[in-house]
């Protein structure tokens, strides 16, 4: 019975994929039809920056100390759902994993080095940490977050619909 109800509950949890370039491309989305699509992260992301007193009251994030400083700390983490607000140019698309605001969102792009996965972007990687813009602050990530991907359920994306025709024929 036990193995019957996990077996029921695996078949109902989705089962997803990395959402890639080749994806795109194969199925041909729009930007409308992506912004339909549930994404998911694959990884941990922690965003973070100095915060200043003026910012002592965060409401979403977290406030810790750090060597003495006060840091705002924002952790996104694996298999949150996010939606897709806009699209600034080919290959790059916006996230968000936040209700609330369509300015908390972090960019997405395919990675080559990573089979062509859309991965998270930053302005910069240096010295194992990314420059990344969040709400329209500057937050940095280690790098562990570069390797963070988009994920899809394909099951519900992949639904075929066939319009058929059966001819029958002509005759002089």
């Amino acid at each position: 019975m036990l193995l019957t109800v996990i077996s029921f509950l695996a078949s109902c949890s989705p089962r997803l994929t990395p959402f890639t370039k080749d994806l795109q491309v194969e199925n041909d989305w729009s930007e409308s039809e992506l912004k339909e699509i549930q994404f998911y992260l694959s990884r941990d992301i922690v965003l973070y920056r100095s915060a200043k007193n003026s910012d002592a009251k965060i409401e979403d994030g977290k406030i810790r100390m750090v060597d003495g400083r006060k840091v705002e700390e924002v952790v996104i983490e694996s298999g949150t759902p996010g939606v897709m607000v806009f699209s600034p140019k080919d290959n790059r698309i916006a996230v968000s994993f936040e209700e609330g605001s369509d300015k908390r969102f972090l960019m997405f792009g395919p990675s080559p080095k990573y089979g062509d996965k859309y991965v998270l972007l930053a302005k910069e990687w240096k010295k194992r940490k990314g420059e990344v813009t969040y709400e329209g602050k500057t937050y940095y990530t280690n790098a562990e977050s570069a390797y963070a991907a988009l994920m899809v359920d394909l099951k519900k994306h992949k639904r075929t619909k066939v319009k058929s025709r059966y001819p029958k024929g002509r005759k002089i």
